[in-house]
C-alpha cells in the first residue's frame, strides 16, 4: 500500500500502514494510532495489529446500539442541565469592557436559531506582525470599530449663521488615520451640503435657513460612519498568552459584520469567529454553521460549569439543525413544526390549531414516533418496541 495523504508524516513502516488503514476505525483514531505507535519507536506489525484490535473492540463497543433512542437520550442529557443555568449576562472571555449574553438566554437562541443574537460579537485573531505589534494591531481596529463624528471631534451649532459647526481634534484624526479633508468629504456625500474646510474646523448649513433642518442635519451627521464597519460599535483590544506559550493581540468586538472583517488586511480568516451562526453559515457555509453550533452551545454550558455533558448530544442537535442545508430551529417554526405526526405537532404547541387543520385537512397519523405512540398508549418503536419476534415450531426431523 502506497502512503497516502493521510499518512504522510508519520514515522511508521508500510506494513502497520496497511493494518491500521484495514481497520474500521474512523480517521481521528488512526492519526491517534499512528501518533502513539511513532512515540513508541519500533514497533512490530504484531505488536500494532495488537494495538488496532484493542482500540477497534474499544471504539465498536462504544458506539451506539440498534434502535437506541438517541434523541430522547440527548434531549434529557442538554435539558436535565439547562435548568440550572442562570438567566444572566455574563462579561465575555474575562474581557470586563464587553458583555455577552450567557446562560439560558443564550442557550436558547442557538435552538431558536435567532437571525441576531442580543449582544452579537466578533473575536477577531490577527496575523504575522498584526498580532505581534500594537500600533499594527491599532491599525486594523481602527478598519472594524465604526468611527462616528462624535468620536472625531465636536459639534455645536450656530443658530444665528444657520450653520453646523465640527471642531475635529487632531490627535484623533491622526490615530484613526482619517484626514479633515476625508471628513468633508464624507459629509458632502452623505448629506448632500456644500461643505467649508479650513484646518480641522468643517462648516456646512441647509440650503435655506430653516431650523428644523439645522437640527435635522444634526441628526443626519451622527449616523454617519466616517471610518471602519458600522454594525461594530466598540473594539477591545487585549494582549493574550496561547496554549503554545506566545502572546498576541487579539480583537473582541461589540457588533458584528463578519464577512466585512475577514476581507481586512491583518485578519487571520481561518480563526476568527463570531457568535452569530447565520453570518457565519452565509460566508462559510453549512458545515461551519453546524460547528458553530456545537462550540457555541459546548461554550454555553462550560460557562455555567456544565461541560461535562457530552458533546455528542450537542452534535445531535446541531445536525437536525443543519442537515437539509439551511439552518432550522427546534421549534414550531422548525423542526417540531415540520414534523409528520399531527399528535406529535399538536403536543409541542398550539395543539387546537394542529388538530384544527389536519381534521380539516383529512391528515393521517402513521403512528411512527415516540410522542405519538405514547399518547395513544402504544409501544414507541424504539429498542425492544421496534423488535417484531416469533416462536415458530421446530421442523420435523424425520423429514
Amino acid at each position: 500500500m502506497t502512503e497516502s495523504v493521510f499518512t504522510q508524516g508519520y514515522d511508521v513502516s508500510d506494513d502497520i500502514i496497511v493494518i491500521v488503514e484495514d481497520s474500521e476505525l474512523p480517521r481521528r483514531l488512526k492519526d491517534r494510532v499512528y501518533e502513539t505507535l511513532e512515540a513508541h519507536g519500533e514497533v512490530t506489525p504484531e505488536q500494532a495489529q495488537d494495538v488496532v484490535s484493542a482500540v477497534e473492540t474499544k471504539y465498536i463497543d462504544t458506539r451506539v446500539d440498534p434502535l437506541d433512542p438517541v434523541g430522547t437520550v440527548s434531549a434529557q442529557s442538554i435539558g436535565e442541565p439547562g435548568t440550572q443555568l442562570t438567566m444572566n449576562t455574563f462579561h465575555y472571555a474575562g474581557v470586563a469592557e464587553i458583555d455577552v449574553t450567557q446562560g439560558l438566554p443564550r442557550l436558547i437562541e442557538l435552538v431558536d436559531a435567532r437571525k441576531t443574537p442580543d449582544t452579537p460579537m466578533m473575536t477577531v485573531y490577527l496575523e504575522d506582525e498584526y498580532a505581534t505589534e500594537r500600533e499594527k494591531a491599532h491599525e486594523v481596529v481602527w478598519k472594524i470599530e465604526a468611527s462616528k463624528i462624535l468620536a472625531l471631534g465636536d459639534v455645536s451649532t450656530n443658530v444665528a449663521d444657520m450653520r453646523v459647526q465640527i471642531s475635529l481634534n487632531k490627535d484623533t484624526l491622526d490615530e484613526r488615520m482619517i484626514s479633515a479633508e476625508e471628513v468633508a468629504d464624507i459629509i458632502e456625500d452623505n448629506l448632500g451640503v456644500k461643505t467649508i474646510q479650513q484646518g480641522t474646523t468643517v462648516e456646512f448649513g441647509p440650503e435655506e435657513p430653516s431650523y428644523r433642518d439645522l437640527l435635522q442635519l444634526v441628526e443626519e451627521l451622527r449616523d454617519i460612519t466616517f471610518k471602519g464597519i458600522e454594525d461594530v460599535s466598540r473594539v477591545v483590544i487585549r494582549r493574550e498568552e496561547l496554549e503554545n506559550g506566545e502572546e498576541e493581540f487579539i480583537l473582541y468586538t461589540e457588533g458584528s459584520a463578519f464577512g466585512d472583517v475577514l476581507s481586512i488586511e491583518g485578519v487571520d480568516g481561518s480563526r476568527t469567529t463570531c457568535n452569530n451562526i447565520h453570518e457565519i453559515h452565509r460566508n462559510l457555509g453549512i458545515e461551519a454553521a453546524r460547528e458553530a453550533i456545537i462550540e457555541e452551545t459546548n461554550n454555553t454550558l462550560a460557562e455555567q460549569g456544565l461541560d461535562d455533558v457530552n458533546v455528542r448530544h450537542l452534535m445531535l442537535v446541531a445536525d437536525m439543525m443543519t442537515n437539509e442545508g439551511t439552518i432550522e430551529s427546534i421549534g414550531r417554526h422548525g423542526i417540531s413544526g415540520a414534523k409528520d405526526s399531527v399528535l406529535a405537532r399538536a403536543a409541542f404547541e398550539v395543539t387546537v390549531n394542529h388538530l384544527l387543520n389536519a381534521a380539516i385537512h383529512g391528515e393521517v397519523d402513521e403512528l411512527d414516533g415516540v410522542t405519538e405512540n405514547v399518547i395513544v398508549g402504544k409501544p414507541i418503536k424504539l429498542g425492544t418496541g421496534d423488535v417484531d419476534l416469533r416462536m415458530g415450531s421446530s421442523p420435523n426431523k424425520a423429514d
